[in-house]
């Protein structure tokens, strides 16, 4: 656990990839990103908040993306590649571990959501290179014991489920006797 001050600049970076597929494998929810952002912030300055999405052609993007957005994050958007044999692939941990590497200079505390142990090498970098303390928040049930272990805090948002995790409602079609 850290000392956190109302003093202190945080970045907050989302890999909604893992968040999202987190949520719906487990808990068959979905995050309230207005609700993840105030839990990493906790009172302290918001330097960046950026949100990092998978644009799919599944997705009805516009609303997705304006929930993210109206919740304070900026969102970055990258395409979905396909590969000629079907194969397909989308992630966006580099441009996590650069954009984290970019504001480690400018915060206090970088707040990586996201269980995925491919940050390890990122985060010991940030800690080790630029003295940045480097918060973890992620599911624990599905986040990398090593990421977990090397934070200089994790929290568990499994403990938060209450607060950052909701169902969406179906709209359900009216039928009229005729």
């Amino acid at each position: 656990m850290i000392y956190r001050n109302q003093q202190q600049r945080v970045a907050v970076l989302v890999d909604v990839q893992n968040l999202y597929y987190s949520a719906k494998g487990v808990y068959k929810a979905h995050v309230s990103y207005k609700n993840l952002l105030s839990l990493c912030i906790q009172n302290r300055v918001l330097t960046r908040a950026i949100a990092y999405v998978i644009r799919t052609p599944q997705r009805t993007e516009d609303t997705f993306l304006e929930a993210i957005n109206s919740a304070g994050f900026e969102v970055k958007e990258k395409d979905l590649q396909v590969f000629a044999d079907g194969a397909m692939k989308g992630d966006w941990d580099l441009g996590i571990a650069m954009d984290a590497i970019r504001l480690g200079h400018k915060v206090d505390s970088i707040i990586l959501c996201s269980g995925d142990g491919d940050y390890v090498p990122v985060v010991n970098y940030l800690q080790q290179s630029l003295g940045c303390l480097v918060e973890v928040v992620a599911f624990g049930k599905t986040a990398n014991k090593q990421l977990k272990e090397i934070a200089d805090d994790f929290i568990n948002l499994d403990e938060q489920a209450n607060s950052i995790l909701f169902r969406p409602r179906r709209n359900k079609v009216k039928r009229t006797a005729q």
